[in-house]
């Protein structure tokens, strides 16, 4: 008498395992302490006197708020314009052959990574100091106009000048790294239709360049919004340099600062969602359901990875 075989008709069939969520109590009461703590912490701001919440309303939508916040907006679309632009020049000089255009991009790079914003600022400000007239003609030779540098470098365009040339470093290392993700076999086989190297560049590796360095170039959007805030040392009246203004006069600071805390939050959730909208658009293949990852992440953060037991 033979025992039956599991693949043949009649045979009993093998306990099916089912997945069974793991129990970690540590990470409830973690949950349950961190809400805790954030429910006290917002209570706390809300009750608190000296917030001044009525302040934070009455100056919220004000002509002088809404005037730096628009200028806010305009440093950082143009430092990013501008910075990209030139982060792009760099970075294809970064690879090429040419030992001279490798030698002047990685100085660049070299140069306006190490050296802080800030400090950047303040010299272009006082470029004048150095150069007290900027002209434009043949090195070494015959000078066709001059201009004043005092009138030239305003504290708008000394703001523009120090933040698109420190983006412009960082975005060459990002844009750099973007391209050499990209396949040698891309070039390779543009190569073979015919395309020339600068027709391959554009057509089929910056384009998926692009979709690799989304991520970085959105968080660097928002940190050049944060990075505006720098200028009020030249006294350019962006957001937070209007609030100063503000309190400096009706000497309520904290209600003021609250005000230019709530709108820089509430431009980089917008810049954040953007990057999201962007990031989806350009992504290849199927487009998860919106909010799956992040509910999957949750599911896993909070019960753990499932494992398989076997009924009783």
């Amino acid at each position: 008498m033979t025992d039956a075989h599991p693949h043949k008709p009649g045979a009993p069939e093998a306990p099916l395992m089912r997945p069974v969520p793991r129990r970690h109590p540590w990470r409830w009461f973690g949950s349950a302490a961190l809400i805790l703590g954030l429910v006290w912490f917002a209570a706390v701001l809300i009750t608190n006197a000296n917030m001044q919440w009525p302040v934070v309303g009455a100056y919220l939508f004000s002509p002088e708020i809404l005037a730096g916040l628009g200028r806010t907006l305009v440093l950082t679309a143009l430092s990013m314009l501008i910075g990209l632009g030139v982060g792009m020049v760099l970075a294809v000089m970064r690879l090429s052959g040419n030992p001279v255009f490798q030698a002047f991009s990685w100085a660049w790079i070299w140069f306006f990574r190490g050296v802080p914003p800030l400090v950047q600022l303040v010299f272009w400000y006082n470029l004048a100091l150095l150069f007290p007239t900027l002209g434009l003609g043949i090195p070494f030779g015959p000078q066709w106009f001059a201009w004043d540098t005092n009138q030239l470098i305003t504290p708008f365009s000394a703001a523009i000048l120090g933040l698109s040339l420190t983006e412009s470093a960082y975005a060459a290392e990002m844009l750099r790294a973007g391209i050499q993700a990209v396949s040698v076999g891309q070039s390779e086989a543009a190569s073979s239709l015919g395309m020339t190297r600068g027709q391959a560049l554009r057509r089929i590796v910056l384009p998926q360049a692009l979709r690799i360095v989304i991520p970085p170039i959105g968080n660097d959007t928002i940190s050049m919004l944060k990075f505006t805030s720098l200028v009020s040392v030249l006294a350019l009246p962006d957001l937070l340099y209007s609030a100063q203004m503000i309190y400096s006069r009706t000497y309520q600071t904290i209600p003021l600062l609250v005000v230019a805390t709530l709108w820089y939050l509430a431009l980089s959730t917008v810049l954040t969602f953007l990057e999201h909208f962007i990031e989806r658009r350009l992504a290849v293949g199927r487009v998860p359901t919106p909010g799956a990852p992040e509910r999957a992440t949750m599911r896993r953060w909070l019960f753990g990875a499932p494992r398989l037991e076997r009924p009783a």
